[in-house]
């Protein structure tokens, strides 16, 4: 008897050689690897939701139609833009840093180059 595979250590394992490179700059390439992954996770879980309204709907719980017609009330709604709302600033996260640190007021340079003669 085999034994099953572990797919979870099995994603986390790193491919042997160097990581390919398609653009000058690496962030980039790991901007493209990081939507791709979300792309991925994205795909499953339109499959997953499928599967649930079918399987919803199958067992008379529900018609997929609801689904499409559905409009929240007041309340639900507030809490979807929330939810929405602190999901979005998870995922931007790093730009908005990135832009927060181009904002800053860069030192004068006799700044810099006074603490690098300290050095």
């Amino acid at each position: 008897m085999s034994e099953e595979l572990d797919w979870i250590g099995a994603s986390a394992r790193r491919a042997k050689g160097r990581r390919p490179e398609y653009f000058d700059d690496p962030a980039v390439d790991r901007l493209y690897s990081t939507v791709l992954a979300l792309a991925a996770e994205v795909s499953a879980l339109r499959e997953r939701n499928d599967t649930l309204e079918r399987l919803l709907e199958e067992k008379g719980v529900l018609k997929r139609e609801a689904i499409e017609t559905f409009v929240p009330d007041r309340q639900q709604a507030e809490e979807r833009g929330e939810a929405t709302r602190a999901y979005v600033n998870r995922v931007m996260r790093g730009f908005q840093q990135a832009v927060e640190a181009m904002e800053e007021d860069d030192p004068p340079i006799m700044d810099l180059v006074e603490k690098l003669s300290r050095e």
